[in-house]
């Protein structure tokens, strides 16, 4: 399977890590042979239709650019160009997300479908404002179209609610979206500190970035709502339909109204008559109730009831690991059809 990689930031570099560990014999164990063709980053691109060495990536951007490799490097090429003219079957989108207008990983995704690659992404903008839109054109292409990473990282809360849970019907879900914020409300819980010392514990461990809005506004999460309602729910909805708040009001006080009934406040996602996210008191014995950057997701289905999963939902690896295993579905896939 050749690949394409357009963003060698944290999940990007995760990724070829991964490749890296001693990884590829055990895959290919399995009959997968991942190659990477094309890396692009904001310097431009390296391309190598044998596959690119990649402990040779990571050293060259480590000084700034993967295109600055002599013999392989192209600092003139886009990314676009390179959807378009590099002989690839996936194009995995690892940009940073944009929930203003989900460019530039929006163009990506469309351009690649259109010439008819395969697209695994992590990148929750272009979903949270036209994941409906994206899905019937990977249909209309006849490509697969994955996005595991884009909720819960590298716990499988969307392959739970789909796989696991197959038969059954989701009737609602609610759950912590956002580690950042989950952090921030436990430091002020436990440690009895304000929001702004919080938040500045969070941006001091990398939690969260120096501009916190998308984490502390729920944004995030919102993006996150969406996904699940348009691919577990088949609800098609966009970030618009959410009902948002974030966290930024909270006070030591109503922590502590809630710890007296034994309860604690979590902003939560959730998707029931409406999608909405909000800071909600939770009691103390509820499965959701988890601390630090974990997130937690309750899933609530007509035969089998309430399920959790719980893990952390952010991390370059961990993330990577979700798009390992988005790739291994894709290559299972087009050999089950070549069996057909």
């Amino acid at each position: 399977m050749r690949i394409i990689l357009i963003g060698y930031g944290v999940v990007g570099k995760g990724l070829t890590s991964i490749l890296l560990r001693g990884r590829l014999e055990n895959l290919r164990d399995y009959g997968f042979n991942p190659k990477i063709v094309a890396i692009v980053d904001r310097g431009g691109a390296a391309l190598n239709p044998k596959g690119l060495d990649l402990e040779r990536m990571i050293e060259y951007k480590k000084k700034g650019t993967v295109a600055a490799i002599p013999e392989f490097g192209r600092p003139e090429l886009s990314s676009l160009e390179v959807i378009k003219t590099v002989e690839a079957e996936v194009v995995v989108e690892a940009t940073p997300t944009n929930t203003e207008n989900a460019e530039p990983a929006l163009s990506h995704i469309k351009n690649a479908f259109r010439a008819k690659k395969h697209v695994v992404t992590t990148n929750k903008g272009p979903l949270a404002l036209e994941m409906p839109s994206l899905t019937e054109l990977a249909d209309y292409n006849n490509v697969y179209f994955k996005f595991s990473g884009t909720v819960g990282g590298g716990t499988p809360v969307l392959e739970l609610a789909k796989k696991c849970l197959a038969g059954d019907k989701i009737v609602a879900i609610r759950g912590i979206l956002n580690g950042t914020t989950n952090y921030i409300l436990t430091e002020m819980d436990e440690k009895r500190i304000s929001f702004q010392q919080a938040l500045e514990n969070a941006q001091k461990l990398g939690y969260t970035e120096t501009e916190p809005s998308m984490d502390i506004d729920g944004i995030d999460a919102a993006c996150k709502v969406v996904i699940m309602a348009n691919w577990i729910m088949n609800r098609k909805i966009t970030l618009k339909d959410v009902k948002t708040k974030g966290i930024r009001d909270i006070k030591l006080e109503k922590l502590d109204k809630a710890s007296k009934r034994r309860a604690v406040i979590k902003l939560i996602g959730s998707i029931d008559k409406v999608a909405r996210v909000a800071p909600t008191e939770i009691a103390k014995r509820d499965p959701l109730c988890v601390n630090g950057v974990l997130n937690a997701v309750t899933f609530r289905s007509e035969f089998a009831g309430e399920e959790t999963i719980i893990g952390r939902g952010a991390g370059g690896v961990e993330t990577a690991s979700a798009v390992l295993r988005d790739l291994l579905e894709i290559k299972y896939n087009l050999a089950n059809k070549m069996l057909k």
